[in-house]
This record gives C-alpha cells, structure tokens and sequence, in this order.
C-alpha cells in the first residue's frame, strides 16, 4: 500500500480570524447560556438576580455583535474545503448545521432583547451605551417573546452538542483532520495517512 500524498491529505485551516471569533462566540454561547440558566433559578428578587439578568443581557448583545462578524469574515474568506474523506451527506449535514448555528446565535439574542424591551426594560450595554428601545413595555408579549427566547435557547444549545460531537467524532473516530481546522497550527495531515 503506497503513502497518501502528503500535500493532498494536508488539513486546510480556518485563519486565525475565523478561529478567534469561532471560539469567542462559542464561549459566550456558553457562558451565557449557564447564566440564563442559573439566573432564572433564583427566586424573587435580588441584587445578584438583577447583575445576572444585566451580565447575561450584556453578554447576549456581546455574542451577536461577534457573530455578526464571523458571518461576514465568512463571506469575505469563505471555509476551507473538507478532506475528501468527509461524504457527501456529512458535507450536506455540516453546512446545514452551520446555517443552524448561525441563525440561531442571531435570533437567539434578538428574542432576548425584544423581550427585554416588552419588560420594560432598555438595554444599557455595559452601563454606558443605551440601546435602541423599539417600543415601550408591551405585557402581552412578555410571555410569547420569553417563550421562543427559551426555545431558540434550548435550540441553539442542542446544535452545539451536535456540533461538538460531530467534529469531536471526526476527531477520534474518523481522524480525518476535520476539528484541526479550527484549532491554531499550520497545516498537517491526518492521523493514518502518511
């Protein structure tokens, strides 16, 4: 059995642009999501109630700000091509995956806000820079906003797991190089193909 080519099995990396932003918007998908989590487990209402709903708000317009970024990063430089070890249904599956990913991190926050607005309650990012306020307290959205916030929340939650596994499973199953991608370094082959 002859070696694979060393050039044709190299792993074509994201740039660290896309990689930044990649793994700054995931840590806020996660922080922020354990926040909204934790917050809305404490009853009444306190002091540390109402810094959790600021820092999750904060962090809510933080990640869709970024991701507005890495979606225009990614039209500007789009992805590197899959290893040709990846099938065409697994290709399908990560492009959807990605529109997922990307739809919900924006419509996440968005809900988020609106909701907030509903509330009565304007977003002052960080304390010092008022956000927009589209409309004054409205009660009869509260409910509804705060309903598809938190399924678009769990949604968006139950995408990352699958995207994690997914290039986790590349990773150690398949080790075709995909989760390199995404990680610093230059570029290399895949376990077993050299």
């Amino acid at each position: 059995m002859s070696k694979a080519d060393p050039k044709a099995s190299e792993v074509l990396r994201y740039d660290y642009v896309a990689q930044a932003f990649h793994w700054l918007v995931a840590l806020g998908i996660v922080v922020t999501f354990a926040l909204g989590f934790f917050m809305t487990g404490i009853h009444g209402i306190s002091l540390l109630k109402l810094k959790e709903y600021n820092w999750h708000k904060w962090l809510g317009v933080s990640v869709f700000l970024i991701a507005l970024f890495r979606i225009g990063w990614d039209l500007a430089k789009p992805a590197p091509p899959l290893p040709k070890s990846v099938s065409l249904v697994q290709q399908r599956a990560s492009k959807w995956m990605h529109y997922l990913l990307y739809a919900t991190t924006l419509l996440v926050p968005v809900t988020g806000y609106l909701y907030t607005l509903a509330a009565g309650y304007p977003v002052v990012y960080f304390g010092w820079l008022a956000l927009p306020v589209f409309y004054g307290k409205q009660p009869e959205l509260i409910e509804p906003l705060r309903v598809v916030h938190a399924w678009l929340s769990y949604g968006m939650a139950l995408a990352v797991v699958l995207h994690s596994a997914a290039a986790l499973s590349h990773q150690f199953y398949y080790r075709d190089g995909v989760l390199l991608r995404m990680l610093p370094g230059r570029a290399q082959p895949p376990r077993g193909t050299s």
